[in-house]
């Protein structure tokens, strides 16, 4: 139980102590006109109280992420808990945080076009790519996960409501009016209350856990997993011959870091009424979705009497919704259940709908067009029609290239905050640490997965720690050089 508690307080002095910190660094000035004020157009710029902007926010990020990942994740033990807490401090917060400054000094602008900025047209026309791809997959992905979820419902059985087509369509025509509606039409008025609704329901399913849980880790547990001393199934390292490099960190992206995120920053960028509200709402939402995903990892440990063979059984039945099922009803009861079951496809909603509104966003963008009524149908009906098709697909190659393209995107957004704090001359290694970091994750991932190079295994370690160890040379020769010429000057 204590392992639960450390965790946690963690995650709240990191925000305490080290969000103040990492804010220094940002120049931000709490007198600056906002892009809010400047471009205020009753669309996109639509101005928002903060508290309202952290709910969004929060709820656009953490959709099913923070909830399937950390299930999944718990077949590697408590380990899956310390990849959560320090991925969120140094890198998932760090990277939330940046995005929404960055977004926020460039009029509200997406990443592309940031990046563009900062770097090049080929950076940003790469950047381009990543986005609009991890955008898309991340509507795909949350079109049909929660379809499955509420198809599969014991209480919609013999019933209509239980064709997972009849869902995907339902989800399909609410992403069409909460992309194509100004922001104040549905997302500021329900998600606040959405937000809510996942605080109220992770809190009941944490204290359930800490009291009837049979198999709570212990802090020891974490000691004895790095020693070598393991004494039941979730403590052995590799339970599946499955390397915690890199794919634990590529199975629990949400609630550590997850490159969808800064995604999403544009969207509340363009409704802050001052740049001091950036801070609590990125990386107190990320901190808040660390919280999250260390209460569903420790639910994926601690639920299953059984231990890691039980959980793998359920998972291989069912995928991480029956466990989400099963956890929610066993716990909280029928009651309970439905109403953690329901707010758990309602999430994922949430976060699909604004990945199909800052894909849009994204495009507008890029190629500068005009927000009219015409044109936003025009980008809405064809993304959300290959949508539809897309979700005919296989949905473990979906999740996939989902996993892929988010972590790239994740690094590339840290290595963009690298730029920015070079640029202002104030401590980059908040942000270039964990982007050297991430790029070795990065590419061990690439050099070994099926979709990638599919390498062997135990190539992956030494290719990307090389990849890493290069970038972090020319990082430290174009800091020096920096320094040097600043000396000169």
């Amino acid at each position: 139980m204590l392992i639960f508690f450390v965790s946690i307080a963690i995650l709240i002095l990191g925000y305490k102590f080290y969000s103040p910190f990492v804010e220094k660094q940002a120049g931000i000035n709490p007198h600056a006109v906002t892009p809010q004020e400047r471009f205020s157009e009753g669309v996109d710029y639509v101005a928002i109280s903060p508290v309202k902007a952290f709910l969004i926010q929060f709820l656009n990020v953490a959709g099913v992420g923070p909830i399937f990942g950390p299930i999944l994740g718990a077949v590697y033990g408590p380990v899956a808990l310390v990849w959560i807490v320090i991925g969120n401090i140094i890198g998932g917060a760090v990277h939330d945080y940046f995005s929404g400054v960055m977004s926020i000094k460039e009029d509200g602008k997406s990443l592309p076009e940031i990046a563009g900025h900062y770097y090049n047209l080929v950076f940003k026309g790469v950047m381009l790519v990543f986005t609009a791809m991890l955008l898309f997959f991340v509507g795909v992905v949350f079109i049909m996960s929660p379809a499955g979820l509420l198809s599969n419902l014991s209480y919609f059985e013999g019933t209509f409501l239980a064709g997972n087509t009849f869902w995907v369509l339902v989800i399909l025509a609410y992403y069409f009016l909460a992309t194509l509606l100004p922001i104040d039409k549905i997302i500021t008025k329900l998600y606040p209350a959405f937000g809510v609704l996942m605080i109220v329901m992770t809190t009941l399913i944490a204290g359930a856990l800490l009291l009837e849980a049979p198999n709570l880790p212990q802090v020891a547990d974490i000691f004895a997993y790095f020693n070598g001393h393991h004494e039941h199934d979730f403590l052995t390292p590799n339970p599946d011959g499955a390397p915690i490099w890199p794919l634990l960190f590529l199975t629990i992206t949400c609630g550590a870091i997850s490159g969808f995120h800064s995604t999403q920053a544009p969207i509340i960028a363009r409704c802050l009424t001052n740049e001091k509200y950036v801070r609590p709402v990125y990386y107190g939402a990320m901190m808040c979705e660390g919280i999250v995903a260390c209460v569903w990892a420790l639910a994926g440990i601690a639920a299953f009497p059984g231990g890691y063979v039980e959980l793998k059984a359920m998972l291989a039945q069912g995928g991480p919704g029956l466990v989400v099922n099963h956890i929610a009803t066993g716990y909280l009861g029928v009651f309970g259940g439905v109403m953690a079951i329901l707010a758990v496809a309602v999430f994922p909603i949430t976060s699909g709908d604004t990945a199909f509104r800052s894909l849009r966003l994204t495009i507008v963008d890029a190629f500068n067009i005009p927000q009219s009524l015409r044109n936003r149908l025009l980008l809405s009906v064809p993304i959300l029609t290959i949508a539809y098709f897309m979700t005919l697909l296989d949905f473990s190659l979906i999740w996939r290239y989902f996993a892929f393209s988010n972590m790239l995107l994740s690094t590339s957004v840290l290595w963009l905050a690298t730029k920015y704090l070079f640029d202002r001359g104030t401590l980059h290694w908040i942000a270039s640490i964990p982007a050297v970091i991430g790029t070795s994750m990065t590419v061990a991932y690439i050099a070994t997965a099926g979709i990638g190079l599919n390498l062997p295994a135990e190539y992956s370690k030494p290719i990307g720690v090389i990849v890493a160890v290069i970038g972090l040379i020319g990082l430290v020769t174009a800091h020096n050089k920096r320094r040097l010429i600043r000396a000169n000057s």
